[in-house]
């Protein structure tokens, strides 16, 4: 796997039927290492460590419901509520962050109604605080910290 834009995490990755495989903490189980689960173990770990994020409050490949048609989020991220703060799209580096990601999160948002965005490829990291009320995106200069986003 290549460098991401990440500071250096240690990852248990290990090979399974000539399959590599890497150990999902949130999942607590071990999942194919692609491309964009490998910027999403990034993403996850940068969260934690670097913002502060509590672990116990993150969810990975959660379920949604958008118009009758199951969806799934990379990231969610909970207020300690239990209603959701932020979510997260990781896309391979290789693929580009371009107006079809932005769409695609944005109907996840439709359901969540987050505060704010992040979409990644994990060279480029792109963050957005919601404006509820009149539904327009602020672009931040990075992923704010867990107390700086509503986090107790």
């Amino acid at each position: 796997m290549i460098k991401l834009n990440f500071p250096s995490y240690s990852f248990s990755i290990k090979e399974e039927n000539g399959t590599q495989m890497i150990f999902d903490e949130q999942r607590k189980k071990y999942v194919v290492l692609t491309p964009e689960e490998w910027v999403r173990q990034h993403l996850v770990k940068y969260l934690i460590h670097e913002k502060k994020y509590p672990s116990s409050l993150i969810a990975v490949e959660t379920s949604l419901e958008v118009c009758h048609q199951s969806l799934r989020a990379d990231v969610v991220v909970y207020h300690p509520d239990r209603f959701p703060l932020l979510i997260a799209e990781c896309k391979a580096p290789t693929q580009p962050i371009n107006q079809k990601v932005f769409d695609q999160i944005a109907v996840y948002n439709l359901t969540l109604d987050v505060r704010f965005l992040v979409l990644t490829n994990g060279l480029l990291h792109y963050c957005c605080r919601v404006d509820s009320d009149s539904k327009k995106c602020v672009f931040l200069n990075s992923i704010p910290d867990y107390f700086t986003a509503g986090g107790r």
